[in-house]
């Protein structure tokens, strides 16, 4: 992720990339043009404002206390941290320093989820009924230090806060399908504050990449897929099914299906924008808090709980 995080801000307005730090140097020539060192203080010994964290999740704490103690405003990956211990230390940093740090869940800005927010909050749906998502696709080699949970579910944990509210309980399976010291498949049920039904399928094993957020109400469905941020609304028909039988099996009709057209722009460069504005002075830039991060955190961890694992059977999570 790093090497996308120094592409983006060397082509922001009202930014100048200074340097990038990183003990493997720049093997990917991301910063060609501009120091790379190895260490964090060298790195704010340059003057630096505010910083990008996108190293592995079990050295976010450390990095950003340095950046905490060195002044420095900071935008850090997600899961903010390891564990919600680790995270609600450098939330306490932050706030103790009067410093801005926020943390990048990205989907938040992705243009199908933005839209589909857009529309919820406006009633397009009516009443809201179910939201399910579904994140599994096969193993990344480019993580190593946490499982399915920290690294998927957190987005999923996050986005459907963010879409439809707070989680009242939540019961989960996890299961190491393959032989590793993580778990790579999780499946999720759950229920909002709100009453809406809420289920996340999220793994490493599966051979399809998928990326899907549906939500159901009243008037229909939308379906956001989020590897082409297409946003499509399933209407429920209007037109009366004169077959009784088959009016009684089916409950609602099929209406039309619509693809909306809507401005898409790559998250990551809506996700610093809104960084960057934030710092600038702008109280409505849509950044995402540290404390949104030590929450979906300490839903993760639940979900993790020694009896949410095989072969024990779910567990209630209530908050």
């Amino acid at each position: 992720m790093g090497r996308h995080h120094a592409r983006i801000w060397r082509q922001m307005d009202s930014v100048e990339l200074v340097a990038v730090a990183d003990p493997a140097g720049d093997p990917r020539r991301a910063a060609v043009g501009i120091p790379v060192v190895d260490t964090v203080e060298e790195l704010v010994a340059l003057g630096i404002d505010a910083a990008s964290v996108a190293v592995p999740s079990n050295r976010h704490e450390a990095v950003g206390l340095e950046l905490a103690d060195a002044g420095v405003h900071t935008l850090i990956e997600k899961p903010v941290a390891d564990s919600v211990l680790a995270a609600r230390k450098l939330a306490k940093a932050f706030e103790n320093a009067q410093l801005i740090a926020v943390v990048g869940h990205v989907e938040r800005f992705n243009p199908a989820l933005m839209e589909m927010r857009r529309r919820l909050q406006n009633g397009d749906l009516g009443k809201v009924y179910s939201i399910s998502t579904r994140r599994v696709g096969p193993f990344p080699v480019r993580i190593s230090d946490v499982g399915v949970v920290f690294d998927l579910a957190t987005h999923d944990i996050d986005l459907i806060r963010w879409l439809c509210g707070p989680f009242e309980t939540m019961h989960s399976i996890s299961q190491s399908v393959v032989d590793g010291p993580h778990e790579d498949l999780v499946e999720v049920v759950g229920v909002l504050e709100s009453g809406v039904v809420a289920t996340m399928s999220v793994n490493w094993v599966s051979p399809v990449k998928e990326r899907r957020v549906t939500v159901t109400g009243t008037r229909g469905a939308f379906v956001a897929d989020l590897l082409s941020a297409d946003l499509t609304f399933h209407e429920n028909g209007d037109v009366p099914t004169e077959w009784d039988d088959i009016s009684r099996l089916r409950g609602v009709t099929e209406g039309n299906r619509t693809t909306y057209a809507f401005q898409k722009r790559e998250p990551l460069v809506s996700e610093l924008e809104a960084f960057r504005d934030f710092i600038l002075g702008d109280s409505d830039a849509p950044v995402v808090p540290l404390s949104d991060g030590v929450g979906v955190l300490e839903m993760a961890e639940e979900l993790l709980g020694p009896e949410s694992r095989p072969p024990h059977p779910p567990h209630s999570i209530c908050r």
